[in-house]
């Protein structure tokens, strides 16, 4: 692979992240939108996916002051994927939790390969 490809290759990888974070975002909203009707469903749409983020934010994200160390912030990213995977299947969404789940096997892979776990 030429460097000019793996460079992007790389980036293409890092948003990929980024784009799932948001993925499972999405996920608990809409698993808290079809648990609850009403006030509750629009609480738990709302109130899932804030917890998730700022969990996310004070212990995952590259810029968090408490960030977890390396081997205990990749289990906790991997579950908070496989959180968004069941929230899926329990909306009865089987496609889009394994689509999601392939993209999380590929990008942790990916982010394996080229050493960007801490970015």
């Amino acid at each position: 692979m030429t460097a000019p490809a793996q460079a992007a290759l790389r980036s293409t990888n890092l948003l990929a992240k980024f784009l799932l974070e948001l993925a499972a975002f999405a996920a608990f909203a809409a698993w808290g939108a079809s648990t609850a009707h009403g006030a509750g469903g629009v609480a738990l749409a709302v109130v899932t996916p804030l917890l998730a983020a700022v969990l996310w934010g004070l212990f995952a994200a590259p810029k968090a002051r408490r960030r977890l160390p390396k081997a205990t912030r990749i289990p906790f990213e991997l579950a908070v994927f496989a959180f968004a995977v069941v929230a899926l299947i329990v909306i009865d969404q089987p496609v889009l939790a394994a689509a999601m789940a392939a993209v999380v096997v590929v990008n942790s892979v990916l982010l394996t390969v080229f050493d960007q776990w801490e970015r």
